[in-house]
This record gives structure tokens, C-alpha cells and sequence, in this order.
């Protein structure tokens, strides 16, 4: 991972806003070769992962936050997921050929849907339509429509990095007039800067007259959540009988992950091991 690959959370304490910069290289990388597809929706692909990292880091919890975009246009789907630890993942389904422009000439109808999954707790959802010229607006609406917070993002996207940029009101501000200031500041901010800039360049060239309080960077890696042990549990909820009729047509069970592209081959002894500890509990539990 090259320094690049990190998160800044930074603060404008008297104004009630805080932000996010962050930049993938790396990272961005290793995700681009398992999910291959045209410029458009490589594009989109790279600014998801960036807007997933950042607004998960916006959330104190312990889980994964993803965003999914769904449509019924060239893009037919779209998923990024970003861990609390910072560890992101994605994958697109598209024609061929996607068109550019706004959202709707990629991805047609559809819905933009924000998932939030805690570890111990029950998961939030909120979905609105998938419109505006491109993510970052989309993101905007949601915020404005499911979670009533000013909020503004940039997100780029090229074929070795992408980048992103955030703000957002704290809540209880009740002075626009500081978000207003702050907003028309960061609206100077072109794509090239963010491309090349680091953060306190970039906080620098917006806010030098502004009291802002930089955190650490937070190192983002690609790292895919797939395994052997949960693919087994996939499985085994799908019941013996199933999983015997497919055995019966193709000798063995082959199971990809779209994320990272790994496979993985279960042959009729691993199936009956799968279902080999639950026999034996029951008849276990039945024994007199």
C-alpha cells in the first residue's frame, strides 16, 4: 500500500462542519482486476469506493456500510462496501457498451440504496431514486432527503486512482450562514487539485483562514470478506436434497465471488461433511 491509500478526517469546529479527503491508489488497483468493464462504469466504480470509505467513517460503529445502485439501463448493478476498519470492496454488472452522462443514461431507472450493517445490531436502510448528473449529487439528495444533512461531495475517478472530498453539517447547526461560507469556499476546488493534491494542500488552498483540527490518516486497503467457512454456511442453508441435485448434474459445487474472484469446488465428500456434525448432533440429542 503506497501512502496514498488513506483517510483524513479533519474539523471546522466554529463553523460545525466537518470533512473527508481521501485518495486510492493501490487499492483502486487490486479492485480493477477483478472487475473489469468500460471506461463509464470503471469510472462510477472508482467514486463509489471512495464515497463508501468516507461515509463510513461519518458513522461510530462496527460493521460494513455499502451502497448499492440497481437499474434498468447499461449498469445493471453497482456495489461498493467500505468495513469500519477502512477495508473497501466492489464489483459492477453492465452491458459492454454504457453510454456517459448523468446517472439515468448509465443506469436507466433505479434506486440508490444505503445499507448499514452493525455487527450486533439490527441493519439500517434508506433508498431514494437513483437520479442527479452523477454519484456525488445522488449522495447529496440522499442526505437531504433520508438524513436532513447539508452535505457536499466530489468524487473523481481515472484509471489509476480515484479521490473524494467531503463536507457535512454537524448536527444541531443551526447557522447557515457558516455552512454557506464554507460551502462556496470548497465550490473553487477543481478535479485536478484533488488528483494531486494531498489533504493539507488542498485544506490549505480552501480554508487557510479557517481553524481546522487534521486527525491521523486512516490506511484503506482492499481486502475481500470471503471464505471457504462462509460459503459452507451458505451451502448447508440450502438443505441436502438441493445440494444433491446439483451434484447429480455436475459432479461438484463451484462457488465464485464476484468481489475478489476467487473460487472455491466442493466434491460430494465435502458436501457430506457439511451436513456430517449436524447428523450427528441429532441423533446425539435423540438418544435415550
Amino acid at each position: 500500500m503506497t501512502q496514498q491509500d488513506f483517510l483524513h478526517r479533519f474539523l471546522i469546529e466554529e463553523r460545525g462542519i466537518r470533512g473527508e479527503w481521501i485518495q486510492l491508489t493501490d487499492s483502486w488497483q487490486a479492485i480493477k482486476q477483478n472487475q473489469h468493464g468500460p471506461e463509464p462504469v470503471q469510472e462510477v466504480l472508482g467514486q463509489a469506493l471512495a464515497a463508501v470509505a468516507m461515509l463510513s467513517a461519518t458513522i461510530k460503529f462496527e460493521g460494513s456500510l455499502i451502497l448499492q445502485a440497481q437499474g434498468d439501463g447499461a449498469i445493471k448493478t453497482l456495489v461498493a462496501q467500505a468495513t469500519h476498519d477502512r477495508k473497501i470492496r466492489g464489483l459492477t454488472r453492465s452491458e459492454a457498451v454504457v453510454p456517459t452522462g448523468s446517472l439515468q443514461d448509465m443506469f436507466g431507472s433505479g434506486n440508490l440504496v444505503l445499507t448499514i450493517k452493525p455487527e450486533h445490531a439490527e441493519p439500517y436502510q434508506g433508498i431514494i431514486a437513483l437520479q442527479g448528473q452523477n454519484l456525488a449529487t445522488a449522495l447529496e439528495g440522499y442526505f437531504s432527503q433520508s438524513e436532513q444533512l447539508k452535505t457536499r461531495l466530489w468524487l473523481f475517478a481515472n484509471d489509476t486512482q480515484a479521490v473524494g472530498f467531503l463536507l457535512q453539517e454537524l448536527p444541531g447547526n443551526t447557522d447557515s450562514s457558516h455552512w454557506e461560507h464554507i460551502e462556496i469556499l470548497a465550490s473553487t476546488i477543481k478535479e485536478q487539485e484533488l488528483m494531486t493534491l494531498d489533504c493539507q494542500q488542498i485544506l490549505y488552498r480552501l480554508f487557510h483562514e479557517e481553524n481546522i483540527r487534521l486527525f491521523d490518516a486512516e490506511p484503506v486497503s482492499f481486502e475481500c470478506v470471503c471464505s471457504r467457512a462462509k460459503i459452507e454456511r451458505t451451502l448447508k442453508s440450502l438443505g441436502q436434497d438441493e445440494l444433491h441435485e446439483i451434484l447429480h448434474e455436475r459432479g461438484n459445487i463451484e462457488v465464485g465471488c464476484e468481489f475478489c474472484n476467487s473460487h472455491y469446488q466442493f466434491d460430494p465428500i465435502d458436501i457430506a461433511r457439511l451436513f456430517a456434525t449436524q447428523d450427528f448432533a441429532q441423533s446425539s440429542t435423540t438418544r435415550h
